[in-house]
């Protein structure tokens, strides 16, 4: 594997990002946005939680993108292969996911080229 990448998952249901496999949540946390591409999301989350969280030593991002009840649900975290602070770690995915700004620019970037919820 190349240091760029990056593991697409795809089923009937949803999309996860990964950069191992099998994807591992050790920490995560949860968010809902409306409907949008699944694959779109994951990947912009993805980048967003790389860059938030990239000198957390031992951290390997997973994002799972999947449609239920009108909307997407998010699960954001990953793996971890050192001791963490685990409540810290996920407080922090947490507040990525409920930023703003940042949940304006991926409801943005789903709904591009056609939107909808494709895969």
């Amino acid at each position: 594997m190349t240091r760029n990448a990056w593991h697409i998952l795809k089923d009937d249901q949803s999309v996860t990002v990964a950069r191992r496999v099998p994807a591992r949540f050790d920490v995560v946390s949860e968010a809902k946005l409306p409907l949008g591409d699944k694959l779109r999301v994951a990947q912009q989350v993805r980048q967003d939680l790389w860059r938030a969280l990239q000198n957390q030593r031992g951290f390997s991002p997973v994002v799972e993108v999947s449609e239920s009840d009108g909307s997407l649900s998010i699960r954001a975290g990953g793996q971890c292969d050192r001791q963490v602070a685990r409540q810290t770690l996920e407080s922090r995915i947490a507040d990525l996911l409920n930023d703003a700004s940042k949940r304006d620019r991926w409801v943005r970037f789903a709904q591009r080229r056609g939107g909808g919820s494709r895969v």
